[in-house]
C-alpha cells in the first residue's frame, strides 16, 4: 500500500502518493463558475458539491488533509458523470476528468464501500470488460426469457424491488432478434482501390457483443475509403470502463496489453468507433504517466488514436454514395464531443450522404445518462437525464437518432421504447455503409 501524502497544511493527506489528483491541476479551477450552466448533475440536482467547482473543492480538501474519504465525499465523486462538458466551458483549461478518475482511483483503494455496492461492481467489472463472458450471459438470459419468469418478475415490480439495477440491465437489453449473430471479422480487409493507409480497428466489448453490425461497417468503409482493415484477433478491452471508475490498475494493465497488440499490428492509425474507447485510448499517456517502462510507448500509441469519423473526414471523402432516403439527428456523445474535441467531423460525414436530411437536436451536448457505468449504478439519475434527452429528440421529428457510442445507443433506444416512439437509433458509419451500398460499391 502506498503511503500518504504530505498535505501543505501539516496535516496528513487522505490521498495516497500513487496516481493521486494532482495539486497542479486542482489549483487551475479559479471557481468562476462558467462549468456550472453545462453541468447536467447540478442542473438536475442543483446542490454546489454536485457541480465541478464542488467537487474540485472537496478534492482540494482532501487532498489538503481537512476531510477524509467519506461516505459523502463518495457520493460526490460518483454523483458526476464524468460527461466533461465542463471541460469544453472552462476557460482555465482545467483537466477535470483526470482529477476525477485520479479521486476515484483513491476512493477505490481506500474506502470500504457497503457490500451489495461492492458485489454489484464486481460483478459488472468481471462480466461487461470481457466479451465471451457477456456474450454466454446474453445467451443465458434469452433462454430465460422463454420460461416466462423475467417476463413476471418484471411486470410485478419484483425485479425493481430485489434490484435497480439488474432491472436497469433488463431494460437496456435490446428485445428478441434485435441483435444480429455476430460474425467474425477478417483479421486483414484489404482496400478497395489503391492503399491509403494500414489501420487497426479496435472492436471493442458490449460494441462487439450487441452492435456487431458498427463494426463491420466501419471495416467496410474503411475499405472502400482505401484502407487496409487490420482486426487483431487477441485483443480485448481496452480498460475504459475501469479507468473512468477509479479502478486504475485494471485499466492499466488492459491499456499495456491493447498497445502491445496494436504495435505488432504494424498500423498507421488505430480506428476506434466507441466513443468511451477513444476518449481512454488517446489519454493512455496520462494513465500510465507513473510507468517509466511504458509511458513513452502510451504516447506515441495516443497519437495514433482516431474516432472513425474523424479520420474518414481527413480521407477528404468520395462523392460515389447512393441516397439514403432518411431525416436524422445527431446526438453528440461526451466522450466524443468533449472527451475528444470531435463535434463537426459526424456531421460532416452526414450530411455528404444524398437525400439524408440532417436536423438540429437542441442541447444535443447534454448527458444521455449512460455514461459508463453509470446507469447501472445510479439508474433513477440516469433515468432524469434520459427523460430531458428524449424531450429533445422527440420535438425533431427525426426517424433516427445516431450516435457515436454504443452506451449512448442502447440507453436512448431503451427510453424510445418505453415511451413508445417510433424512432431508430443507430451509428453515423452505419448511415455512411448504407450509402455506399446504395450506389452499388
Amino acid at each position: 500500500m502506498a503511503t500518504a501524502a504530505a498535505a501543505p497544511t501539516g496535516r496528513t493527506s487522505a490521498f495516497d502518493r500513487h496516481d493521486a489528483p494532482e495539486v497542479e491541476k486542482v489549483l487551475d479551477c479559479i471557481h468562476c463558475g462558467f462549468c456550472l450552466p453545462t453541468c447536467p448533475t447540478y442542473l438536475v440536482l442543483g446542490n454546489e458539491m454536485d457541480n465541478p467547482r464542488g467537487r474540485i473543492y472537496l478534492i482540494r480538501l482532501a487532498s489538503e488533509g481537512q476531510i477524509g474519504l467519506t461516505p459523502n465525499f463518495v457520493k460526490h465523486m460518483y454523483s458526476c458523470l464524468l460527461c466533461r462538458a465542463c471541460e469544453t466551458a472552462c476557460p482555465s483549461s482545467v483537466q477535470f476528468g483526470s482529477l476525477m478518475e485520479a479521486a476515484r482511483g483513491q476512493v477505490e483503494r481506500h474506502y470500504a464501500r457497503p457490500l451489495a455496492e461492492r458485489w454489484l461492481r464486481r460483478f459488472i467489472f468481471s462480466l461487461f470488460p470481457y466479451p465471451e463472458r457477456t456474450r454466454r450471459a446474453l445467451a443465458l438470459v434469452r433462454l430465460s426469457q422463454w420460461t416466462g419468469v423475467p417476463a413476471l418478475l418484471r411486470g410485478t415490480g419484483l425485479l425493481k424491488a430485489l434490484s435497480r439495477s439488474l432491472a436497469m440491465m433488463d431494460a437496456l437489453l435490446p428485445p428478441p432478434g434485435a441483435v444480429p449473430a455476430a460474425r467474425p471479422l477478417p483479421e486483414v480487409t484489404p482496400a478497395q482501390g489503391p492503399r491509403r493507409a494500414r489501420v487497426g480497428l479496435l472492436t471493442g466489448c458490449v460494441q462487439r457483443v450487441l452492435f456487431g453490425a458498427v463494426n463491420e461497417a466501419t471495416v467496410r468503409v474503411l475499405a472502400r475509403s482505401g484502407c487496409e482493415v487490420v482486426v487483431p484477433p487477441e485483443q480485448g478491452c481496452c480498460g475504459s470502463l475501469q479507468a473512468h471508475e477509479g479502478e486504475l490498475e485494471p485499466a492499466k494493465a488492459f491499456a499495456r496489453r491493447t498497445i502491445e497488440v496494436f504495435e505488432r499490428a504494424g498500423v498507421d492509425a488505430v480506428i476506434v468507433n466507441a466513443a468511451g474507447c477513444g476518449s481512454v485510448m488517446k489519454e493512455y499517456h496520462d494513465l500510465l504517466r507513473e510507468d517509466a517502462a511504458w509511458r513513452d510507448r502510451a504516447a506515441a500509441f495516443s497519437k495514433k488514436v482516431r474516432d472513425v469519423s474523424q479520420f474518414l473526414v481527413g480521407l477528404d471523402g468520395d462523392a460515389r454514395l447512393g441516397d439514403v432516403r432518411l431525416t436524422v439527428t445527431y446526438h453528440d456523445a461526451c466522450h466524443l464531443v468533449h472527451g475528444q474535441k470531435v463535434r463537426t467531423e459526424p456531421r460532416a460525414l452526414l450530411k455528404r450522404i444524398p437525400g439524408l436530411r440532417l436536423v438540429d437536436l437542441k442541447e444535443s451536448e447534454f448527458c444521455c445518462g449512460s455514461a459508463g457505468i453509470y446507469n447501472l449504478v445510479e439508474p433513477e439519475l440516469s433515468l432524469r437525464y434520459l427523460d430531458r434527452k428524449l424531450d429533445r429528440i422527440a420535438e425533431t421529428g427525426a426517424e433516427m437518432v445516431v450516435s457515436g457510442n454504443p452506451g449512448c445507443n442502447l440507453q436512448i433506444a431503451m427510453g424510445l421504447r418505453q415511451r413508445r416512439l417510433p424512432i431508430r437509433t443507430g451509428h453515423p458509419v452505419e448511415l455512411l455503409d448504407l450509402a455506399y451500398r446504395a450506389a452499388g460499391r
